[in-house]
């Protein structure tokens, strides 16, 4: 059995390895990928282009813009004098915000009454939107908390002079401190769930047309009268694409970590043991696919089939806490959810198997029942 295994697993790799496409083919696209989500999606704004419409041209109000202006993330590059001028500039996209300061901005705050910030956000890109909307609201509450304090300052200063030297005004200084990605940089949040993507993309689309290729070919037949029993059959069709993954992933991991410093704060031993698990659960699934396809494309068809929906609902791209109630459960039935958990936690919190290990149980789970039903159909569809 093992020399009979041997043979089918060298004539895999040989045949994937012959042709020089077919070699860029399973190492290339992982790079590119790498290379897309690395440098080109980016959803970290810390540069914004930002209109001043200063309504009020006191002290007050341009001290404001100072404050906007020393954030380091927003730049002046209009000033309309008028709400025409406003609507064009947001409707041809040439800033991200505007803001507009009121009449009576100064003599409101002389007098401890409220006044208020006009602040007219582009809200075509949501992400956008949402991450200027934080930043702009932040920079207005520290003015607003310093002007409180100044007011608080002089009228104590008032009411205790000449006798006070020394005035404390008591007052809270909010400090936060966020874990696990201290930058919020976006990066670190998609390079990781590449190596998912790519070893389910991978595994799953070569092994099935790995298979198909045979059938179509006319050489699945010739297969069928050789001493070859179907196990050995399975296994030689799926260990060489099995190990075509892990280089993969190998691959992704040390580009994540040479070219993007990712931080990788668990075990390397730990990761590959996760992979190992998910890839029982892809090859299973490339097994199915080749059951139910005839030709090359309908494999390739029908594998995009299976992996957009696993893909739009592992939390790579769009948090599953965001999704409606009832597709948030119907994400417990995606294994590639589990192992975007995984690796995750590798990468950014260093988690070990004392905090993933439910993720790893269905993973688990999830591979030996999709690998031995697939493996029960594809055995029947031998003989």
């Amino acid at each position: 059995m093992r020399e009979r295994l041997f043979v089918i697993i060298r004539k895999e790799f040989r045949q994937a390895f012959r042709e020089p496409r077919m070699r860029s083919m399973l190492f290339l696209p992982p790079l590119i990928q790498l290379l897309v989500f690395g440098y080109a999606v980016n959803l970290d704004v810390e540069h914004s282009r930002m209109a001043w419409m200063d309504r009020d041209s006191t002290p007050e109000s341009r001290n404001l813009l100072a404050a906007f202006q020393g954030s380091g993330r927003f730049e002046v590059i209009a000033t309309p004098a008028s709400d025409h001028e406003v609507q064009s500039l947001l409707d041809r996209d040439k800033v991200d915000l505007v803001v507009s300061v009121l009449p009576g901005f100064a003599r409101d705050i002389e007098r401890g009454r409220t006044t208020a910030v006009q602040i007219l956000i582009n809200g075509t890109n949501s992400n956008t939107a949402s991450i200027v909307s934080g930043y702009a609201s932040s920079i207005v509450s520290t003015y607003a908390g310093q002007v409180m304090n100044d007011q608080a300052r002089s009228r104590l200063t008032a009411r205790l002079a000449p006798a006070a030297v020394h005035i404390a005004v008591p007052q809270v200084n909010l400090q936060s401190r966020v874990w696990f990605n201290p930058d919020l940089t976006s990066r670190n949040y998609f390079v990781p769930g590449i190596v998912v993507n790519m070893i389910t993309v991978i595994t799953l689309m070569l092994t099935a047309m790995a298979i198909v290729r045979e059938k179509e070919i006319g050489t699945m037949e010739q297969l069928m009268v050789t001493p070859i029993r179907p196990i050995e059959l399975m296994l030689g069709k799926t260990l060489p694409f099995a190990l075509v993954g892990l280089v993969d992933t190998a691959l992704v991991v040390t580009g994540a970590l040479l070219l993007f410093h990712v931080p990788f704060r668990g075990s390397a031993l730990f990761l590959f043991s996760a992979a190992c698990l998910f890839l029982m659960t892809s090859l299973g699934a490339g097994l199915f696919i080749s059951t139910i396809s005839r030709t090359q494309q309908q494999a390739m068809m029908t594998t995009f089939l299976f992996f957009q929906p696993f893909f739009l609902l592992s939390g790579f791209a769009f948090p599953i806490r965001n999704m409606p109630e009832p597709i948030q459960y119907l994400t417990y039935l995606n294994p590639v959810r589990y192992f975007i958990e995984i690796v995750r936690g590798l990468f950014l919190k260093g988690s070990g198997p004392s905090v993933l290990w439910p993720q790893m149980v269905s993973l688990a789970v999830f591979g030996v029942v999709i690998l031995t039903l697939s493996s029960m159909r594809f055995r029947k569809r031998l003989d």
